[in-house]
């Protein structure tokens, strides 16, 4: 999808017949496994933390995430552990204080207190969401860009996204010309290896929205931007004034692409989440469960990345739109909404010599960064003529001045 939008707006600004997409199922499956093919100087990232995890319980199982130091100590103080820094003693102090209480009661528990743990559905439940909910949010001048060698060139995308998901989505903007500026708030740090991973052909900037001066310089920013990404749980940013229909009645060209964990609507709408806990809670891990009932995985963190290329996808055909209707858009991603399309939508096809017999090989290379050497997956969208890299390594985490080149 992301590779013939990129195509069509590419043939759109330039008047010329659409170019032809390829995409390999190499480069996809490695892709959707960046995370774990990415190597710094020789030196394999850890994807997950000891307390991030399944764990059996009273009355089935709960999936955890700890990855973050906020997210490990809400997790211990909701269920009164102390934390020793002993990372193999809490394990084993976790795995028998969640084993003595019900999932549920844990899910509850944890979350209240501003943790992360899922229970694990024992089925997938009724269809979810639309993949992608598009709304047009008014009319006006018809934008046109102009020619360029690429599709997205010349389009300035502010980035408030975390993690993969987001950052994946205008990683792939990038590589197709926006210029990409992400945006975070200093009070929550962002993991270095996923930031090498993620932050590829980007620029990082930091900037506190509770301060005056941070929230000029966010505002000037915000004024010259053609498309601003938001990857926080909903209402999150509505706070600072950023809800979409505030930016939308601000700067009614912008369109506004927001992803979250869970949806839009019903009791889980506002809850955080990452790919490993929708997977739990949606029914994926029980379809991939182990013969002795262990909940399973994907092989992939396929909701993140599947959700971050559809975004990509929208964005681009928004800004085709936009050639024509002028206004703005607003769209709706979730890794919710991804969860039900591979389960209800996609018929199986048969696996030609096994999921994970490929070789990620011919479709990884290496970049100089500030981080290190980075040996990194290639960019899986392609059409004829496609950039086959990024034309900058990712800049350290928050580096970068908050400015429009």
């Amino acid at each position: 999808m992301a590779s013939l939008a990129a195509a069509e707006l590419l043939a759109l600004r330039n008047g010329v017949p659409v170019p032809a997409v390829r995409v390999s199922e190499g480069a996809v499956a490695t892709a959707f496994a960046s995370e774990r093919h990415l190597r710094i100087d020789g030196r394999t990232p850890t994807s997950f933390a000891p307390l991030s995890g399944f764990w059996q319980t009273a009355d089935g199982w709960v999936r955890t995430h700890a990855n973050y130091p906020h997210h490990r100590a809400r997790l211990l103080s909701a269920l009164g552990i102390a934390d020793t820094g002993d990372d193999q003693a809490l394990t084993e102090v976790l795995a028998k204080e969640l084993a003595s209480r019900p999932a549920r009661q844990v899910q509850e528990t944890v979350y209240a207190a501003g943790g992360l743990a899922v229970a694990v559905a024992a089925a997938p439940g009724a269809p979810g969401p639309a993949l992608v909910e598009t709304r047009r949010t008014g009319q006006g001048v018809p934008r046109r860009l102009p020619p360029a060698s690429t599709p997205a060139q010349g389009v300035r995308v502010l980035d408030l996204t975390r993690v993969i998901a987001g950052p994946v989505g205008t990683r792939t903007l990038a590589l197709l010309g926006a210029d990409v500026l992400r945006v975070d708030t200093p009070r929550i740090p962002e993991d270095a290896d996923t930031h090498a991973d993620t932050g590829m052909g980007k620029r990082s900037t930091l900037l506190d929205l509770t301060s005056p001066g941070d929230r000029h310089a966010f505002d000037d920013l915000l004024s010259q931007a053609d498309v601003v990404v938001t990857g926080y749980r909903p209402g999150a940013l509505d706070r600072h004034g950023l809800a979409p229909d505030a930016l939308i009645s601000r700067h009614p060209q912008l369109i506004v692409a927001q992803l979250s964990a869970w949806g839009w609507s019903g009791p889980w709408a506002e809850r955080r989440g990452f790919d490993s806990l929708v997977q739990a809670g949606s029914g994926i891990a029980a379809i991939e469960a182990a013969a002795g009932g262990h909940p399973g995985v994907l092989p992939a963190q396929a909701l993140d990345h599947g959700t971050g290329y559809l975004l990509a996808a929208a964005v681009l055909r928004a800004l085709s739109d936009r050639r024509t209707s002028g206004g703005g858009q607003l769209l709706r991603l979730s890794l919710a909404a991804t969860a039900s399309w591979l389960m209800h939508d996609i018929r199986p096809a048969p696996v030609r010599g096994g999921a994970d017999r490929y070789e990620p090989g011919p479709w990884l290379t290496e970049t100089e960064s500030p981080y290190g050497l980075l040996r990194h997956a290639n960019p899986p969208v392609h059409y004829d003529g496609a950039p086959t890299n990024w034309n900058r390594a990712p800049t350290k985490w928050g580096t970068d001045l908050p400015t429009w080149p």
